[in-house]
């Protein structure tokens, strides 16, 4: 089953970008991935950018709205994501749970709901 390791955290909290403890925490984070690819799990995974570089779409009476800028207001930001292929559960949350967002912040695990082809 799919899940979706989503990667959240408060903005300014974790290590300082270029101390010696952010270096680890990216060194961390290859090293999750690299476990995850070579136990054939990991589907997907990618960084964001921050939340000021978002896009919000919005269809509206047929209208297209776009507007800049995240789609709530929030006190978290999402800083990444992960897409597994897990026996079930409990395997995603392992994974989930090497990964050093973990450590500052958050990670959401949901499982993918699987579609049919349309009839």
């Amino acid at each position: 089953m799919k899940y979706l390791l989503v990667l959240a955290g408060a903005p300014g909290v974790g290590p300082t970008p270029g101390s010696d403890e952010f270096m680890q925490m990216l060194a961390d984070y290859g090293t999750v991935t690299e476990a995850m690819a070579a136990a054939g799990v990991l589907v997907d995974s990618a960084p964001l950018q921050p939340p000021s570089m978002a896009t919000t779409v919005r269809v509206r009476g047929g209208e297209r709205q776009v507007t800049d800028g995240p789609f709530a207001e929030i006190r978290e930001e999402l800083g990444g994501y992960y897409v597994v292929d897990c026996e079930d559960l409990d395997q995603a949350i392992d994974w989930a749970a090497q990964v050093p967002a973990a450590r500052y912040g958050s990670v959401e695990v949901r499982p993918a709901l699987t579609m049919g082809p349309p009839n």
